[in-house]
């Protein structure tokens, strides 16, 4: 079956084609990473709502066969998603992420006129980044001199109840604690992918919920 992943960015594309996918072929599962247009000339980066609608209509209706799910990070969700401010409500972030999915399963369905199974919404709390929290003391020996950085990356994890509630503004999100902590600095294209082979999808299953119960979802249709 093939399952097209609408991914944020390319360190998401990437992270699905490199890490996620080949655990799934076995499966008869094969992922098809994309990345919207957000522009005329650019592709990847923050997706609206009404560009996601255009985008799935168009892929579920020109192949009746396919699967479509999303890579979305939660952090700096376009305000135009059905039911983010619904989610709002729910502090715990996990809670919030599933919140926003219903919400959007419900809107393309209605949109698209499929049925229900044909479209997994994933939205990622707070975003990629976060998942590589899921074994710190890994991810400090993807790049040379990380590991001297090692007491930062376990101090920011020891903070959290889970990586997946590494949290939600510029300055305290996933990816920018990274950015300050490690040296030389983590730069998301070129790190994030070979870091999250390093820290395995194993790891991160175990360590954050929301992104096992997605991967559980892919793994179900095959049955």
């Amino acid at each position: 079956m093939e399952v097209i992943v609408f991914a944020e960015g390319q360190t998401e594309e990437q992270f699905i084609k490199r890490v996620v996918a080949p655990t799934l072929r076995s499966l008869g599962i094969f992922l098809k990473p994309q990345l919207l247009h957000t522009s005329r000339d650019a592709k990847g980066g923050a997706v609206t709502f009404d560009r996601l609608k255009v985008n799935a209509r168009n892929t579920l209706r020109q192949d009746t066969n396919a699967v479509l799910t999303t890579f979305l990070d939660l952090y700096g969700l376009d305000t135009s998603f059905p039911g983010l401010d619904q989610a709002k409500r729910h502090t715990d972030p996990l809670r919030r992420a599933e919140s926003v999915e219903v919400s959007l399963a419900a809107a393309i369905v209605q949109e698209v006129g499929c049925k229900p199974g044909r479209f997994v919404p994933h939205i990622q709390p707070y975003e990629f980044e976060g998942l590589l929290f899921s074994d710190v003391a890994t991810l400090a020996t993807t790049e040379p001199g990380w590991n001297g950085s090692l007491v930062k990356l376990q101090k920011i994890r020891e903070g959290f109840q889970t990586p997946e509630h590494i949290n939600d503004s510029f300055d305290t999100k996933p990816s920018r604690r990274l950015e300050t902590a490690l040296s030389p600095k983590y730069h998301k294209t070129r790190h994030g992918p070979l870091a999250a082979g390093h820290v395995t999808l194993a790891a991160m299953e175990r360590e954050c919920a929301h992104f096992h119960g997605w991967m559980d979802k892919l793994r179900a249709l095959a049955r």
